[in-house]
């Protein structure tokens, strides 16, 4: 082995070449399962593969280009530009022209703007490239419509322990470094679980605690706790993204901040971030919470909520955290009310129970003769001619005429809406 290939990382060492050396999503790749089907018969559309990291996003599209005989090109969304991507569509044009496939792989889809999606958007059409996109972000958020929908999601599970342990076991039977020493782990399950269920963090582990771990005098590299813990620089925290810990700790910020305590909002919210969850979830949920539990008693609490998501994905961690603690903090501490939250529910029962109501006949759009034969738009009264702007009239369904749904709370801004309301409209809900 040359100097080059003993500096190889062993993630790369022992990467997988064919489909039947991968290792997990069998939903997508076991036989007649969607994605295995469409590399066999070599009928590839645009897809993308959505994921946690370390589950074989980039590995994989290698395998279907590989096994489809097509050009791969692989991008990086961090580095890579308009100019690059129209590089690819250059040559793919002129394979194109000699019946050759082409694939381009960009990795970190979603960190590409709206201009740089764009320029994908013709050529994934015409199908002169097929791309393969990988993200850890939901792609409804981040991909454009126009691309999503020329293309199918595939969404990858995070690896289990069985999966983890083949990987490993390949790894320690197959490398040609490690095969020719003794190597033993004394804690496996402790090991997965400092992966995090992510292939590339258990190699690079096993990687750095078989190089820190100084053998016996029979030769044994013995991978104890305190190895593996100097490997992956860190304790496990008993966080688990995927199980009840997730559920449980995200339960116990969203509470806390619907109850006004601060300091227990920002202590779950270091809990999660300290065992790896993803900053944005945590900003998607806040923006969920400013609406829920804030609502008009304080308007402003959405915008920040929404900002702050933005921010988030402009800065990435560490510094992510001071703008999650930013919004934390607010959000506990600001008025709370869930009468928006309360109003929708109550008119979507009566929309289920009453699903066709007419639209009382002066509500209605008169664009043509008829209709304003019919009455249609006939006694509507518009607001802006008529003192402070408002005109008691009916607005809902006969029916419902007289029904409230909203009823604000006497907290924050929603006591000055409450106090307007009752001003207005002196016999609703009445």
């Amino acid at each position: 082995m040359n100097s080059i290939e003993k500096n190889t990382p062993l993630a790369e060492r022992v990467r997988p070449y064919t489909l039947e050396q991968y290792v997990g999503q069998r939903h997508l790749l076991g036989e007649g399962k969607p994605l295995r089907q469409m590399v066999e018969k070599d009928e590839l559309r645009s897809f993308i593969l959505w994921g946690p990291p370390g589950v074989g996003k980039t590995t994989l599209a290698r395998i279907i280009a590989q096994q489809t005989k097509s050009e791969f090109f692989a991008l990086n969304a961090v580095s890579s530009g308009v100019k690059d991507v129209r590089e690819v569509i250059a040559q793919a044009e002129e394979f194109q022209r000699s019946f050759r496939k082409t694939i381009l792989f960009i990795d970190e889809i979603h960190r590409f703007n709206k201009s740089q999606q764009d320029a994908l958007l013709h050529s994934v059409e015409k199908g002169t490239i097929t791309l393969i996109g990988a993200t850890t972000e939901n792609p409804s958020f981040e991909v454009i419509s126009p691309l999503l929908s020329r293309m199918r999601v595939f969404v990858l599970e995070p690896l289990g322990q069985a999966e983890l342990e083949t990987i490993l076991t390949q790894a320690l039977e197959a490398d040609e470094i490690i095969t020719k020493n003794n190597v033993t782990i004394e804690e496996k399950e402790y090991f997965f679980l400092l992966s995090g269920g992510d292939a590339r963090k258990l190699l690079n582990g096993l990687e750095i605690a078989f190089q820190i771990s100084d053998p016996d005098a029979k030769g044994m590299h013995t991978l104890t706790r305190d190895v593996l813990e100097e490997a992956f620089q860190r304790k496990y925290s008993l966080y688990d993204k995927k199980g009840e810990a997730h559920y449980d700790i995200i339960s116990a910020f969203i509470k806390s901040m619907r109850g006004s305590d601060p300091d227990a909002a920002v202590y779950w919210l270091a809990r999660m971030l300290e065992g790896g969850e993803d900053p944005k979830f945590i900003a998607r949920r806040m923006i969920i919470l400013a609406s829920e539990d804030i609502g008009n008693a304080d308007p402003a609490a959405l915008m920040l909520a929404v900002d702050s998501f933005t921010a988030v994905d402009y800065v990435g961690m560490p510094e992510a955290r001071i703008i999650l603690s930013n919004v934390a903090t607010y959000l506990a501490s600001a008025p709370k009310s869930n009468a928006s939250y309360k109003a929708i529910d109550a008119a979507m029962n009566d929309v289920r129970r009453l699903p066709n109501l007419p639209v009382p006949l002066h509500l209605r759009n008169a664009p043509t003769k008829l209709m304003k034969d019919l009455n249609y738009g006939k006694e509507y009264r518009y607001a802006h001619d008529h003192e402070n702007n408002f005109v008691d009239q009916q607005y809902l369904p006969d029916q419902l005429k007289s029904k409230q749904y909203y009823e604000p709370t006497e907290n924050g801004r929603e006591k000055q809406i409450k106090e307007r309301l009752a001003a207005l409209w002196k016999t609703r809900g009445k």
